[in-house]
């Protein structure tokens, strides 16, 4: 297996130690750590509950990642779509294949290999992938709504890697 340094312009403030890849703040933090926090809430509250808010927060974040990412690049519609799949795949959250996309229609099938939640949580026989699901719908909406379309969507995770008998994830979005 080869290896390759990150394909993302980071820079890092001098005065401050900010890490920035195309004008936004970012987080570099080992992925066990992030898991191992993730799995510490979902054990508190509960798979669904997290779920629930991680939808909620992960769609605003997509939302404002996609308008500034856009504005930044100059890119519109699927441009920004297809961005922002291989930011997320370059960040090592696993690799963001976009398997059918209508933005007009406001729907997308997603496929996710080599997810570092089912790296580090194995096969569990459940979805864990949950975080990314709010992800598409942000992006979705906010695409969108770029281009004058009315359509507002939800998403779902159909499949996941870390369930016996499959060895990639699905995500479907679709129109409310």
């Amino acid at each position: 297996m080869g290896v390759h340094a990150p394909e993302m312009p980071i820079e890092v403030n001098d005065e401050t130690g900010v890490w920035t890849t195309d004008a936004l703040p970012m987080l570099y933090v080992p992925r066990h750590f992030f898991v191992n926090n993730h799995m510490g809430i979902e054990e508190e509250i509960g798979a669904d509950r997290y779920a629930d808010i991680l939808y909620k927060a992960g769609y605003k974040s997509a939302h404002y990642w996609c308008e500034k990412e856009a504005a930044e690049h100059g890119f519109s519609g699927a441009e920004v779509w297809h961005h922002y799949m291989k930011r997320l795949s370059q960040r090592g959250w696993g690799f963001f294949v976009t398997e059918e996309l209508d933005l007009e229609a406001g729907t997308a099938k997603v496929r996710l290999e080599n997810s570092a939640f089912v790296y580090q949580y194995g096969k569990v026989n459940r979805k864990v992938d949950y975080m990314f699901t709010g992800w598409f719908a942000g992006a979705m909406d906010q695409i969108a709504e770029s281009l004058g379309y009315e359509v507002r969507t939800k998403a779902e995770q159909t499949q996941c890697a870390a369930e016996d008998g499959h060895d990639v994830g699905y995500f479907e979005v679709t129109p409310l």
